[in-house]
C-alpha cells in the first residue's frame, strides 16, 4: 500500500514537472486524485501516453519551391499535372505564411487526395511533399478498417483500452504538425462506413480538427497543424462530405515507354540498393525490357515492374553469395531463369 502511494506520488511530481498545457495538467492531477490503488497500472499507462504527446512542439517548415521541385523529380518520373498540382499548393501554403493577415485562413485549403490505380505512385507523392517540407510522415492504412474505434481511441472504462491511430501517430511523429497519410480511404469495411467516414470529416474540416477528441483521452486535442493527405483507388465509396473537404487529383497511368524509363532510372537502382549489388554488375538488354514490362499482361501502376526486378536482383545477389563474379548479362535467352524458379 506504501509503495502505490509513493507511486502516486511520482506521477504527481511527473505530471507538475512535465510541459503540459494547464488544463491537461489539470485532468490528469483529477484523475490521478479519484483512482482507487487498484487502477494504477492503467493509470501509469494513460499518464506516461498523454505526458508524451507533442503538445506545442512543432518541426520547422522547409517552404522552397524550387526545392521541393527538385525533390518530386528526383523521385517520381512524368507526372507533371500532379506535381505543377502539389506545388500550386505549396505556393499558396507561402504566400499565407508571409501574410501574417492571412495566416488564420491557411488551414482551410483543400486536403490532397490522390486518387488512382493501385501502383500509380500515390502513396510515394506524400513521402515526397512530407520530405520536402521536412516534416515527419506517418502513414495510417485504411484498407479493410472495421472498427472506429482504431481510430479515435477506447474509452479508459473498457479494459485493454488503447488511445486512436490519429493520436499515435501524433504522438510517434513527436511534433503537432507531421503529414499523416490517410491511405486508401475508400477501402474500409463497409458495414462501418458511415461512422469511417464521419470521423474523417472531422479530421478533416478546420473548424472541427482543432479540438479533436480521442476517447481513451478524453479531451480535445488540437490537429489543425497536421497535414492530411489522402489517397484512394477511387471516389465511389467515399462519402459526400468527405468530398467535399478534399481535392481529388487524378493519378495516369502510365505507358510502357514511361515504365521503362522509370525502370532503368529509378527502380532497378533501387532493387539493386536493396539487394547489396553494384551498379555495374548487372546489365539488362534494352531489348527484353517489354517482357520485363508485362510479364503478366497490362498493368497501369509499376508495382508489378517493381517486384520483377527485385526477383531479378535477388537471383543476382544469390549467384554472387555462391561464388560467381558476374557481371551478370541478362538477355531474351537467359530472361527466364531469372523471372522464374
Amino acid at each position: 500500500m506504501d509503495s502505490a502511494r509513493l507511486s502516486l506520488e511520482e506521477l504527481k511530481i511527473k505530471i507538475t514537472q512535465a510541459n503540459l498545457p494547464p488544463e491537461v495538467s489539470e485532468k490528469l492531477l483529477t484523475a490521478l486524485k479519484f483512482s482507487g490503488i487498484h487502477e494504477l497500472s492503467s493509470l501509469v499507462a494513460y499518464i506516461n501516453f498523454v505526458i508524451s504527446l507533442p503538445f506545442n512542439k512543432n518541426s520547422t517548415d522547409i517552404l522552397d519551391i524550387n526545392r521541393t521541385k527538385q525533390i518530386l523529380d528526383k523521385n517520381h518520373y512524368g507526372l507533371q499535372v500532379v506535381k505543377d498540382r502539389i506545388l500550386e499548393y505549396l505556393a499558396v501554403m507561402i504566400l499565407n505564411r508571409r501574410n501574417p493577415q492571412r495566416q488564420r485562413v491557411e488551414g482551410h485549403a483543400p486536403i490532397l487526395a490522390f486518387i488512382g490505380l493501385v501502383g500509380t505512385g500515390k502513396t510515394s507523392l506524400a513521402y515526397s511533399i512530407a520530405e520536402s517540407l521536412g516534416r515527419p510522415i506517418v502513414r495510417i492504412p485504411f484498407g479493410g478498417l472495421g472498427d472506429p474505434n482504431l481510430l479515435r481511441g477506447q474509452s479508459r472504462q473498457r479494459a485493454e483500452a488503447e488511445p486512436g491511430q490519429i493520436i499515435k501517430a501524433v504522438r510517434l511523429a513527436k511534433v503537432s504538425n507531421p503529414v499523416i497519410l490517410l491511405d486508401e480511404i475508400d477501402r474500409v469495411a463497409q458495414e462501418h462506413r458511415v461512422d469511417i467516414m464521419g470521423i474523417l470529416v472531422e479530421l478533416l474540416d478546420p473548424s472541427q480538427n482543432q479540438a479533436f477528441v480521442d476517447h481513451y483521452l478524453d479531451f480535445p486535442y488540437d490537429l489543425s497543424q497536421v497535414l492530411f493527405i489522402a489517397t484512394a483507388n477511387n471516389t465511389s465509396n467515399i462519402a459526400t462530405a468527405v468530398l467535399d473537404r478534399i481535392e481529388p487529383i487524378q493519378m495516369p497511368s502510365f505507358t510502357d515507354e514511361e515504365k521503362q524509363i522509370i525502370g532503368k532510372n529509378y527502380l532497378l537502382p533501387k532493387a539493386l540498393e536493396e539487394a547489396g549489388i553494384d551498379n555495374n554488375i548487372l546489365q539488362i538488354d534494352d531489348s527484353i525490357w517489354p517482357q520485363i514490362i508485362r510479364p503478366l499482361g497490362f498493368d497501369a501502376g509499376i508495382r508489378s515492374l517493381a517486384r520483377t526486378l527485385q526477383t531479378i536482383c535477388r537471383k543476382v545477389a544469390r549467384k554472387m553469395v555462391e561464388g560467381q563474379s558476374g557481371p551478370f548479362k541478362i538477355n531474351s535467352d537467359n530472361l527466364g531463369d531469372y523471372l522464374t524458379g
